[in-house]
Protein backbone atom coordinates (compact mmCIF):
# COMPACT_ATOMS: atom_id res chain seq x y z
CA UNK A 1 0.00 0.00 0.00
CA UNK A 2 3.07 2.69 0.66
CA UNK A 3 4.03 1.60 -2.97
CA UNK A 4 1.47 2.91 -4.44
CA UNK A 5 1.53 6.85 -2.70
CA UNK A 6 4.88 6.73 -3.78
CA UNK A 7 4.31 6.50 -7.46
CA UNK A 8 1.34 8.76 -7.24
CA UNK A 9 3.63 11.50 -5.61
CA UNK A 10 6.42 10.52 -8.04
CA UNK A 11 4.55 10.82 -11.09
CA UNK A 12 3.30 14.11 -9.73
CA UNK A 13 6.58 15.93 -9.32
CA UNK A 14 7.77 14.50 -12.79
CA UNK A 15 4.14 15.58 -14.53
CA UNK A 16 4.62 18.85 -12.37
CA UNK A 17 8.22 19.39 -14.36
CA UNK A 18 7.10 18.22 -17.35
CA UNK A 19 4.27 21.34 -16.98
CA UNK A 20 7.02 23.95 -15.67
CA UNK A 21 9.64 23.14 -18.15
CA UNK A 22 7.90 25.63 -20.98
CA UNK A 23 7.83 28.51 -18.45
CA UNK A 24 12.01 27.65 -17.39
CA UNK A 25 12.61 27.86 -21.26
CA UNK A 26 10.63 31.02 -21.65
CA UNK A 27 12.19 32.75 -18.37
CA UNK A 28 15.63 31.99 -19.90
CA UNK A 29 14.71 33.36 -23.37
CA UNK A 30 12.96 36.27 -22.27
CA UNK A 31 16.68 37.04 -19.60
CA UNK A 32 18.35 36.50 -22.68
CA UNK A 33 15.92 38.76 -24.89
CA UNK A 34 16.31 41.38 -22.72
CA UNK A 35 20.43 41.25 -22.14
CA UNK A 36 21.61 42.48 -18.83
CA UNK A 37 23.94 45.61 -18.60
CA UNK A 38 26.92 44.20 -19.37
CA UNK A 39 26.12 42.50 -22.62
CA UNK A 40 24.91 46.69 -23.96
CA UNK A 41 28.43 47.83 -22.11
CA UNK A 42 30.38 45.48 -24.45
CA UNK A 43 27.77 46.05 -27.34
CA UNK A 44 28.56 50.13 -26.94
CA UNK A 45 32.59 49.15 -26.21
CA UNK A 46 32.01 47.57 -30.27
CA UNK A 47 29.70 50.33 -31.78
CA UNK A 48 31.53 53.52 -30.19
CA UNK A 49 34.69 52.62 -27.68
CA UNK A 50 32.08 53.06 -25.00
CA UNK A 51 31.24 56.69 -25.25
CA UNK A 52 27.32 56.89 -24.35
CA UNK A 53 27.26 60.42 -25.76
CA UNK A 54 29.02 59.98 -28.80
CA UNK A 55 28.50 62.36 -32.16
CA UNK A 56 30.89 61.98 -34.44
CA UNK A 57 28.92 63.11 -37.25
CA UNK A 58 28.64 60.00 -39.18
CA UNK A 59 24.36 59.91 -38.48
CA UNK A 60 24.96 57.53 -35.90
CA UNK A 61 24.58 58.46 -32.23
CA UNK A 62 25.38 57.47 -28.50
CA UNK A 63 26.60 54.55 -27.03
CA UNK A 64 25.12 51.74 -29.37
CA UNK A 65 24.89 53.80 -33.07
CA UNK A 66 21.17 54.98 -33.35
CA UNK A 67 20.32 56.38 -36.26
CA UNK A 68 17.78 59.34 -35.97
CA UNK A 69 14.99 57.31 -37.02
CA UNK A 70 15.22 54.40 -35.45
CA UNK A 71 16.02 56.49 -31.90
CA UNK A 72 12.43 57.99 -32.79
CA UNK A 73 10.85 54.75 -34.44
CA UNK A 74 11.45 53.13 -30.55
CA UNK A 75 10.95 55.87 -28.58
CA UNK A 76 13.76 57.89 -28.19
CA UNK A 77 12.27 61.21 -28.97
CA UNK A 78 10.58 60.77 -25.45
CA UNK A 79 14.16 60.96 -23.89
CA UNK A 80 16.37 63.25 -26.01
CA UNK A 81 16.38 64.22 -29.98
CA UNK A 82 19.12 62.04 -30.44
CA UNK A 83 20.47 59.57 -28.73
CA UNK A 84 23.90 61.05 -27.89
CA UNK A 85 21.75 63.28 -25.71
CA UNK A 86 20.20 60.65 -23.72
CA UNK A 87 21.39 59.06 -20.37
CA UNK A 88 22.73 55.41 -20.89
CA UNK A 89 20.05 54.05 -19.02
CA UNK A 90 17.66 55.96 -21.68
CA UNK A 91 19.54 54.11 -24.45
CA UNK A 92 19.24 51.01 -23.16
CA UNK A 93 16.07 50.99 -22.76
CA UNK A 94 15.44 52.19 -26.38
CA UNK A 95 18.03 49.42 -27.47
CA UNK A 96 15.82 46.87 -25.60
CA UNK A 97 12.83 47.70 -27.70
CA UNK A 98 15.03 47.44 -31.27
CA UNK A 99 16.47 44.14 -29.92
CA UNK A 100 12.95 42.95 -29.00
CA UNK A 101 11.88 44.07 -32.45
CA UNK A 102 14.88 43.50 -34.62
CA UNK A 103 17.10 40.90 -32.83
CA UNK A 104 20.55 40.93 -32.67
CA UNK A 105 20.85 41.71 -35.94
CA UNK A 106 20.19 45.33 -35.43
CA UNK A 107 24.35 45.49 -34.40
CA UNK A 108 25.35 42.30 -36.48
CA UNK A 109 29.10 42.78 -35.58
CA UNK A 110 29.25 44.19 -32.43
CA UNK A 111 26.13 41.87 -31.10
CA UNK A 112 28.47 38.81 -31.61
CA UNK A 113 31.08 39.88 -30.60
CA UNK A 114 30.16 40.76 -27.14
CA UNK A 115 28.48 37.71 -26.88
CA UNK A 116 24.96 38.43 -27.22
CA UNK A 117 24.20 35.59 -29.33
Amino acid sequence: MSARPKSTRTMAVIGGAVLLAPLTLLAATGRAGAADGGVWDRIARCESGGNWQTNTGNGYYGGLQFSAGTWRAYGGGAYAPTADRASKAQQIAVAAKVQRAQGWGAWPTCAARAGAY
